[in-house]
Parts: C-alpha cells; sequence; structure tokens
C-alpha cells in the first residue's frame, strides 16, 4: 500500500498495538526474571529454561499461526482476539507458586502473544507498508521495545519487587491493559485492502518459506535473516540479566533514573535513523549501529561508575533499538507481497528462536562460576558480573564481520 493510505488512523492502531504488546513482553522477558529471581531465588540455569522456552514456544507458534491468518485472508481478528485472551493469561501469574509453574505458563502465555503480536501484528504491518516508508515504520516500531521498558519500570519503579502483593498489582494491570486494547483494536484495526487468502492448501502455505526454492528465490532475505539471529545472539547473552546486574551487581536501586534517560534519548534516535534506512539503506546504515553497540559493551565491561554506565546503557541501547530498526526494514522490503503471515515463522526464527536458545545458553554458560549472596531466608543468589558484556561485545564482532561478507557478496554475486 503507499505511503498515502497511511493514514492517522493507522498510526494510532500501530503505536497503540506495537507499545502494549511491548510492555507486555517486557514483562514476560524482563520483569520475569526479576520475579522468579525474588520470589523462587531462581539460578542462571533457570532463567535460561525459561528464556529458551519461551523462544521455541514463540517461533512455533508464528510459523503455525502466521500461515493460518495468511490462509484466511485476516490479520485483524488475529490481533484483537490474541491481545485480549494474552491479557487474561497475564493476570493468571498473579497466583502461581513455583519456578515450573511459571515456566509452563509462560510458554502458554506466549502462544497467544506470539499468535497476536509476532504473527499478525507483524504481518499486518507489513501488509500496510512498501519500500518508500518501511524505514519511517520501523523506526517508530523499533522504539516501542524500550519506550515499554521506560513505562513499565517508572510506573512500578516504586513498588517493592520482593513482595508477592507488588507483583499481584503489576500482573492485573497489564493484563487488563493488554485485554483493553484487544478489545478497542475491534474499532481501529483495518486489515490492507489488497490482502487475499491464500488459496493453497495449509500444509504448502506452512511450508512455502522453508521450501529450497523458495530460499533460492529469496537469497538476500535468508541472508539478512543470517546476520538478525546472530544481532539477537549478542543482544540475549546479557538483556535476561541486566536489570539484576544493575540492581544486584551494581548496586543501582534506583537504577530506573538511569535507564530512563537513556531509554527516551534512545528512542529519539531511533525514530531519525528509520529515515536514514530510507535514504542509505542496509548497506551503509548498519555500519553505525554496531559501532555504537561495541562500544556501549566497551563500555559496560570496563565500568561500574554511574556516569559512563549511564553512557554505555545509551550507546548500547541506541545500538539495539537502531540495529531492530534496520533489520525489521530490510527483511520487511524483501518479503515477497502477499506471503507476510508464512513469513512470519522464518522473520521469528531469527529474531527470536536462535538468539533466545544461544544467548541465553551463553550467558549461563558466562555466569556459571558467578559469586552468590546469602539471602535472608538461607538461600542463595548468583550475581551477573560484566563478563556478559565482554561475551556480547565477541558476538557483535564476529557479526561485524559477517555483514562485511554478506554485503560483498551481495555486491557481487
Amino acid at each position: 500500500m503507499p505511503q498515502s493510505g497511511l493514514n492517522r488512523k493507522f498510526w494510532v492502531a500501530m503505536v497503540i498495538f506495537g507499545l502494549m504488546g511491548q510492555v507486555a513482553w517486557v514483562v514476560e522477558n524482563m520483569y520475569f526474571n526479576v520475579f522468579i529471581y525474588h520470589m523462587f531465588h531462581a539460578s542462571a540455569s533457570e532463567i535460561s529454561a525459561m528464556v529458551m522456552a519461551s523462544a521455541v514456544t514463540a517461533a512455533l507458534t508464528t510459523i503455525l499461526m502466521g500461515a493460518v491468518s495468511d490462509k484466511v485472508g485476516r490479520r485483524k481478528a488475529f490481533m484483537t482476539v490474541g491481545y485480549m485472551i494474552w491479557g487474561l493469561t497475564i493476570v493468571s501469574f498473579a497466583w502461581l507458586k513455583s519456578v515450573l509453574m511459571v515456566i509452563v505458563m509462560d510458554c502458554v502465555m506466549t502462544f497467544f502473544g506470539s499468535t497476536a503480536n509476532d504473527a499478525a501484528y507483524n504481518a499486518w504491518l507489513t501488509d500496510r507498508g512498501d519500500a518508500s516508508n518501511r524505514g519511517r515504520i520501523e523506526g517508530v516500531n523499533s522504539m516501542m521495545p524500550l519506550i515499554s521498558i521506560l513505562i513499565v519500570f517508572g510506573s512500578f519503579m516504586s513498588f517493592d519487587l520482593t513482595r508477592w502483593g507488588s507483583w499481584r498489582v503489576i500482573y492485573y494491570i497489564i493484563g487488563a491493559a493488554t485485554f483493553l486494547i484487544g478489545l478497542g483494536g475491534t474499532f481501529l484495526i483495518e486489515d490492507a485492502p489488497n490482502l487475499r487468502p491464500v488459496t493453497a492448501s495449509y500444509g504448502e502455505t506452512l511450508l512455502y518459506s522453508f521450501r529450497p526454492s523458495t530460499v533460492r528465490a529469496n537469497g538476500s532475505l535468508y541472508l539478512v535473516l543470517g546476520l538478525f539471529a546472530v544481532f539477537g545472539i549478542s543482544i540475549q547473552i546479557f538483556m535476561p540479566y541486566l536489570l539484576i546486574y544493575y540492581e544486584q551487581s551494581l548496586g543501582m536501586k534506583n537504577y530506573v533514573l538511569i535507564l530512563a534517560p537513556a531509554i527516551i534519548l534512545a528512542a529519539a534516535v531511533t525514530v531519525f535513523y528509520g529515515r536514514l534506512y530510507d535514504r542509505k539503506g542496509f548497506r551503509f546504515s548498519i555500519w553505525p549501529v554496531l559501532l555504537m553497540l561495541g562500544l556501549g559493551y566497551l563500555l559496560l565491561l570496563l565500568f561500574r561508575a554511574t556516569l559512563p554506565v549511564f553512557i554505555g546503557s545509551l550507546l548500547m541501547m541506541c545500538g539495539y533499538l537502531c540495529g531492530m530498526s534496520v533489520f525489521g526494514a530490510q527483511i520487511r522490503d524483501r518479503i515477497p507481497e502477499n506471503r507476510s503471515g508464512q513469513f512470519q515463522g522464518v522473520r521469528i526464527i531469527g529474531q527470536v528462536f536462535v538468539p533466545g536458545l544461544i544467548g541465553p545458553f551463553i550467558g549461563a554458560a558466562v555466569l556459571k562460576n558467578a559469586e552468590t549472596i546469602v539471602n535472608s531466608d538461607g538461600t542463595e543468589s548468583f550475581l551477573p558480573n560484566a563478563n556478559i558484556f565482554l561475551a556480547a561485545l565477541v558476538v557483535a564482532a564476529v557479526l561485524a564481520a559477517l555483514t562485511f561478507f554478506v554485503n560483498r557478496r551481495r555486491e557481487n554475486p
């Protein structure tokens, strides 16, 4: 659809669905880690297992349900109903009593969240954009993860996260808000007018993006997905432990005061960076991303004082958000028309599944012999250390080398 079709209703729907989806994912991807750390004294291995189980569920769900949304030729119903059920599953966490129950229910919640957001919402964004505006769309969309962190942490920074009562309030609020956004979407969401049901069988639709012939015909897309996976691995090495590192290892009890300005500045940079992508393309815009990411890791690795940690966090977040924008726009540009649902599966494999398996595994391995502290009840908890940023930096260096060779291959096929 041309840019003239991106009216105010589209932008409102995109912002509230994108933002609320990311708020819900923040609760899962970052707060669940803090939740089981404080409530059940979870180990690094248990946190890693939860992240990996969720990544597998997200990938399988997106593959299956993305193909379903293409088959029926609709995104709206999957988004609206999916968000409502997603909200109800979030509320259920207020009453869970063990790490195992949290991991199992996390997979259930991820099924509905991935159906609504990873499969339907992302296919809807692809349907509604084109090559002239994808950088702009992704610039706004890529702000959402860290803006959602700011909202969640800012809203709950005064809560005592060592108390069950605080977690129940958090889950009730986030769950209810997610449900209401889904309900409101029945009035806001509009499917792309050129969206049509796929006539092939469900089996053919499901397998389309995995066929060797499809890979050969869309080689550049799969190369970018591979690079995206390496980018995600670098992020997932440290991200599950980031808040625990700030709070417990650095002793920053009010780490939100560090994160909030860094997030706001990084989000502003990302909006402009999307426009840079529209003008300069992937081959140019990927390099500043890697530079910001690498410098951020280096500062977080070498320093523990507030100012360099803030600068390192800012650079890391700018690299993270701008990278999500650049990779997201490039992938959407290369997805064949009317097949966006079918390609959400391979997208999620590169964005979530592979990073969610390998990144936390590396992080847990790096923290295997981390220092421990004794809690007031006599149990022990681990303390993440800066080695997670060293491991992330090494993977980012590998990504830079791979990007160089992929760009040369695309220039000289």
